[in-house]
């Protein structure tokens, strides 16, 4: 009986601390994102986008006007 719950248990408790540890290093990143241009910039290439001036000044706004926390 016990071969069963100790393992399932295991992958129980793993995938909820994976999730919590992926949460607050989102957070965080996004954060550091907020302050950092360059950063956003680089996110948005990745994605396909090239931001003018205009558009990455907006996309800072918008994202300073966000809560994180």
């Amino acid at each position: 009986m016990w071969s069963w719950i100790i393992p399932i248990l295991t992958l129980i408790v793993g995938a909820a601390g994976g999730f919590a540890g992926g949460v607050f290093y989102l957070k965080r990143q996004m954060e550091k994102m907020q302050s950092n241009p360059e950063m956003l910039a680089k996110m948005a290439k990745q994605m396909g986008y090239n931001l003018n001036k205009q558009q990455m000044n907006k996309v800072q706004n918008m994202m300073k006007n966000q809560k994180f926390r």
